[in-house]
Order: C-alpha cells, then structure tokens, then sequence
C-alpha cells in the first residue's frame, strides 16, 4: 500500500487511541464533557438516518427492476397496455423532482451530512481536545464494578 502524499495519515492513525477511563482532558467541565456527549449522539443520530436513506436507495432501485419483471410477465400475459402503463409512469421515475435516490444520497452526504460531521469534529476538537466518546467514558468508569472480570477499565495491555 502507497503511503499516503505529503506525510498524511489516515484519520485513525492522527488521533490518540486511549482505551482506559481517562479520557476526560483536563479542565474539561462536567457540562462541556455532556454537552459534547450529546452533539456526538445527535451524529450517531445522523449515521443511523444515512442509513436508512443507503436502504431507501437500494430498496428503490430493487423495486425499479422488478417493475422489468412485472411488465415482462404482463406483456406475456396479453395485458399490454396495463405493462405499457407501469413501464411509462413508473420504470426509471425520478423519486422526486429531477432527481434518482442517488442524487439525494449525494445532496446529503455533500450538504448537511457533511456539515454535521465537520461541526461535531470541530467542537470535538475545540472543547476537548479531539477526545472521542469522553461522556461515554465517564459513564463505563461510574458503572463498573472495579475489579471484577467483564469490568475492566480498559481491555489487557491497554
């Protein structure tokens, strides 16, 4: 594999991994710790509707084809002008106007999508230092049993 031009790293080699409970940076309010928290959720949030809007996009692609199988298995049945009908109002529609799914898959990931990820990195950046999931560490070390297998504070050697 190339090395990357001009010295770049890949994202997950440019930020610290810390496995343990100190990821809390210092001077870091308990509020700035929650309030980062829960505009990470409200990102979490977002990757589960891309998501769906990823299954909105195959499922409708997957509808589009079998529409094919539909006016071919009219066509043979002698019920032309019903499989002309679906394959003029239906087979390659735009779901809405002027665009296919993957365009508003494009629109998204390009527009607010992107803007979100940049916005939470950014406060991520500002407030914490880059700490990913900081109130989720403060949660694991408050609900833990210390000491006991399965509570560890950090997986062995970490």
């Amino acid at each position: 594999m190339d090395p990357l031009p001009d010295g770049q790293q890949c994202a997950m080699d440019n930020h610290e991994t810390r496995t343990g409970t100190d990821r809390r940076p210092r001077g870091a309010s308990a509020d700035t710790v929650e309030g980062v928290g829960r505009l990470t959720e409200a990102l979490e949030t977002i990757e589960r509707a891309r998501g769906h809007l990823y299954s909105m996009h195959q499922l409708t692609g997957e509808a589009d084809f079998k529409l094919d199988e539909a006016v071919e298995l009219l066509r043979r049945a002698g019920h032309h002008d019903v499989a002309a009908g679906i394959e003029a109002e239906l087979v390659g529609r735009n779901v809405v106007e002027g665009r296919w799914t993957y365009q508003l898959l494009e629109e998204y990931d390009d527009g607010y999508y992107a803007c979100f990820r940049r916005t939470e990195r950014e406060a991520r950046e500002r407030l914490l230092g880059g700490v990913r999931h900081a109130h989720e560490s403060a949660l694991k070390e408050a609900r833990r049993t210390k000491g006991a297998p399965g509570h560890e504070a950090a997986p062995p050697g970490g």
